[in-house]
């Protein structure tokens, strides 16, 4: 297996670690999900430079990288949500979510038309993603044990990773319209 790859399962299989260690009894069970997730998030960036870089890139590995994407952003706003401390996520963790199952459903349904290109990631989705994941790792590391600056530097920016997220919501959408019809 080539190392970008090796690099999207790795981010796969950090998920169910994140879960654990954000679940651990500890005070410090924030601080150590947020390192972990972090390191998801380096994995991202890096597995899609190296595939570039060392002309790696796959099929397979187009499809598997934003689906794990997806599934780390996704799972943590879950398991953060569900945590009395991130008292003021559920909006742009809904927004967030919402938009990932528009926007993969509109690029199936676009595939199906021959039209994937015209919904292909821009890079305001890499901007999207990259506020994303600084913003869940910021929120992490603010537990209640750490100065309430950070909580709401995290805060701000997944309210702008939210707004973000809308803009290419939208954007997709207009790129696909013209290919919307009603039988």
């Amino acid at each position: 297996m080539r190392l970008p790859m090796t690099l999207t399962f790795t981010r796969l299989l950090l998920i169910p670690v994140f879960v654990l260690v954000f679940y651990l009894p500890s005070k410090w069970a924030n601080f150590f999900a947020a390192i972990i997730f972090a390191l998801a998030g380096i994995t991202d960036w890096l597995d899609g430079y190296l595939a570039r870089r060392l002309k790696q890139s796959s099929s397979f590995g187009a499809f598997l990288d934003p689906i794990a994407d997806k599934l780390m952003v996704v799972i943590a706003l879950i398991f953060m949500v569900g945590n009395p401390y991130f008292h003021d996520i559920a909006l742009p963790a809904a927004i967030i979510a919402g938009r990932e199952i528009t926007v993969s459903g509109l690029r199936e349904w676009m595939a199906e038309l021959g039209k994937r290109a015209s919904v292909a990631v821009s890079y305001v989705s890499k901007v999207k993603t990259t506020m994303q994941i600084v913003a869940i790792v910021t929120l992490l590391v603010a537990t209640p044990i750490m100065p309430k600056f950070l909580t709401d530097i995290g805060y701000v920016l997944l309210y702008i990773a939210a707004g973000l997220t809308l803009w290419t919501m939208c954007m997709y959408l207009k790129a696909a319209w013209p290919d919307f019809t009603i039988e």
